[in-house]
């Protein structure tokens, strides 16, 4: 029987994705995951390189499916609360992206960095959320897509300390989302209306007579 390239190259993600997940990139090993794969070692370094880019390419490979799996839609301040609502949905499912994250954090920091296809993805998902938020510059869309993702991201990490502050229950998760939604729209929506008053702001008086001067 002819070898399958990509079947094995999707096993063993698959069986690294659950390695890193549970130990993270320190604590991961390679022979569990080759053995889980079934797949011999040498498999992964030949396809992957070494543990450090496995692990990359697992996060890489797992964002870039959220982005589709959990697309941006609409326009305006709701839109973006109801998109931190769908993806607060999404990890609350599948944890994996929360605790890849919050691993990497931990142990690659700033090294991430240096990484060009990160960045130029995280760029595209800005600009993806800016569309939501039309007046709203770069910097605001940044930081209101920042508070999302570590809302979004503690929850599935954190979220024995909800049982501390708020009180264990069994609408917890759904009290939660409420929040998100509500925070996320009333913030989008003063960075609107902000931009909408910055724009319509009349222009300064002793500025324009700098400029006359200046041409004279």
């Amino acid at each position: 029987m002819a070898w399958d390239t990509e079947r094995t190259k999707q096993r063993l993600l698959d069986a690294a994705t659950a390695e890193f997940s549970a130990h993270g990139l320190a604590g991961a090993r390679i022979d569990r995951i080759a053995a889980t794969a079934g797949v011999n070692k040498e498999r992964i370094y030949q396809y992957f390189g070494k543990k450090d880019d496995l692990f990359a390419i697992v996060l890489a490979t797992r964002l870039r499916a959220s982005m589709d799996e959990v697309p941006m839609r609409g326009v305006g301040p709701e839109a973006a609360g109801d998109y931190a609502g769908r993806l607060f949905d999404h990890h609350l499912a599948d944890d994996v992206i929360p605790r890849l994250v919050f691993w990497e954090g931990l142990e690659r920091g700033a090294a991430t960095s240096a990484d060009s296809a990160r960045a130029a993805y995280h760029d595209e998902k800005v600009e993806r959320f800016r569309e939501l938020l039309p007046g709203v510059d770069r910097a605001t869309a940044g930081e209101l897509l920042l508070t999302i993702v570590s809302l979004v991201n503690a929850w599935p990490v954190l979220g024995h300390l909800d049982a501390f502050l708020v009180g264990d229950g069994p609408d917890r998760a759904a009290r939660r989302r409420a929040t998100l939604v509500a925070s996320i729209t009333a913030l989008a929506r003063d960075a609107v209306d902000a931009a909408a008053s910055e724009q319509t702001r009349p222009a300064d008086p002793a500025a324009s007579a700098g400029r006359g001067a200046e041409v004279q």
